[in-house]
């Protein structure tokens, strides 16, 4: 962390909570790189600029890039004073391969660019983004700009947007219900380019609201906007009605407003800290986080490193890569110094979920900070610090590696096990 910037790299299971009601950031962004499971909630982050002093993440007040998972922003309040040409950037930007980002109850104000989810036409490594019950204001553009993922909008109030609002574009796809858009310009559709996104709509209101003639690079969604595509949620979720949104969100949205929330009956619910919402019946429950599972107890089902290939960057003399995946735990591998990476690969794709890194006897804490990286794509799985069991989202890949990054002696590796589930 930098004078400038609060900046979460290469770590996991992070909350920044505001608390009371002065939590500010001013002229301080926050960056997320080769992060995952990070919340922040009610805190206000205002007048980030990219140039100009202090500086910080390009001009983001919240920023994420390379392989961030699982990311919360909550009754945030994020705002600048200008556009690009004062010295702001985005407000809400992931890049890189950030996937799996929910902004909710928040205000984003006063500002040329709301946000983007994809640096450019051919970064399309981003997306399962979830926006709702959201306040856009006094905005240029981006609200957001979406490139080749998949993001879901409702519930918002979007309202004297300039230029243009969800911007699809690259093959992306959103799914748009029961947003309230006000006094605004564009508010869907692919703008400023000839790759072309796709969109779902439904149920939502749209006052006073125009719309540009189609051009070479311009394909806006109204003034009749009509879905092009269909997109499927994986999740449950109510939906107020639109005409509500914006009675609901200005009650609801932004930092200091008591993380007061919607049930979908168009009346805000203040949150009760005693009586917490019903898990998901298909969600397992959380750990008690003052008990933590045994690092050693690894994931349920087969262990799919037994029979497979390994390999690595290194290996001290007298260790082998062969080690990690014989299911002894008295021979191991290690590095030729403090940090390397070793790998466990299979002939064909695998599905995997889950590692379990076993650290050699004596050798107990000695690992530091690590990341799970598809060797294939160079796509981060998860990051973090200390040996143990690693989960993270399924995924299909012929070699999974675990880069050592740093440690307090030399690591000894036992065993390196894999998991479905």
């Amino acid at each position: 962390t930098a004078e400038d910037v609060i900046e979460l790299k290469q770590i996991s299971n992070v909350s920044i909570i505001g608390v009371g009601s002065g939590a500010t950031f001013d002229q301080i962004g926050i960056h997320i790189r080769e992060a995952s499971n990070i919340i922040i909630q009610n805190v206000t982050i205002r007048n980030v600029k990219k140039s100009g002093s202090p500086t910080s993440n390009g001009g983001d007040a919240i920023g994420m890039e390379s392989g961030v998972r699982n990311v919360w922003v909550d009754h945030t309040t994020l705002e600048a004073s200008g556009g690009e040409s004062e010295g702001y950037d985005g407000l809400f930007d992931m890049k890189n391969n950030t996937q799996y980002v929910t902004l909710s109850y928040s205000i984003l104000r006063n500002s040329g660019r709301g946000g983007l989810i994809g640096s450019s036409e051919s970064d399309t490594s981003n997306g399962y983004v979830t926006y709702h019950h959201n306040l856009y204001q006094n905005i240029d553009s981006r609200t957001p700009l979406l490139r080749g993922g998949v993001g879901h909008f409702y519930n918002n109030h979007y309202v004297d947007i300039h230029e243009s609002g969800i911007n699809s574009r690259a093959g992306a796809r959103a799914r748009i219900d029961n947003n309230y858009f006000q006094d605004a310009k564009d508010v869907i559709g692919t703008f400023y380019t000839d790759q072309a996104g796709y969109w779902q709509v439904n149920g939502n209101v749209f006052d006073n609201v125009t719309w540009s003639e189609p051009g070479d690079d311009a394909n806006p969604a109204g003034p009749n906007p009509q879905s092009n595509t269909s997109v499927s949620i994986p999740y449950s979720y109510t939906l107020d009605a639109a005409n509500c949104v914006p009675s609901v969100v200005s009650q609801t949205a932004g930092a200091n407003k008591g993380l007061r929330v919607s049930d979908g009956s168009c009346t805000p619910q203040n949150p009760d800290p005693t009586d917490p919402p019903d898990p998901d019946p298909t969600d397992p429950p959380d750990p008690d986080p003052t008990d933590p599972p045994d690092p050693t107890d690894p994931p349920s089902g087969t262990n799919l490193s037994l029979g497979a290939g390994s390999d690595g960057s290194s290996k001290a003399d007298g260790t082998s890569y062969g080690n990690v995946r014989d299911g002894d735990m008295s021979t191991y591998w290690s590095p030729t110094g403090s940090t390397g990476s070793i790998s466990i690969k299979w002939g064909s794709a695998t599905t995997i979920s889950a590692i379990n890194i076993r650290e050699a006897a004596g050798s107990e804490g000695t690992i530091g900070s690590w990341r799970v990286v598809n060797h294939g794509t160079g796509a981060v799985l998860a990051s973090g610090s200390g040996a143990g069991v690693i989960n993270f989202s399924p995924v299909s890949l012929t070699k999974v590696t675990f880069q050592i990054t740093s440690a307090s002696g030399t690591p000894r590796v036992a065993e390196f096990e894999t998991y479905a589930s």
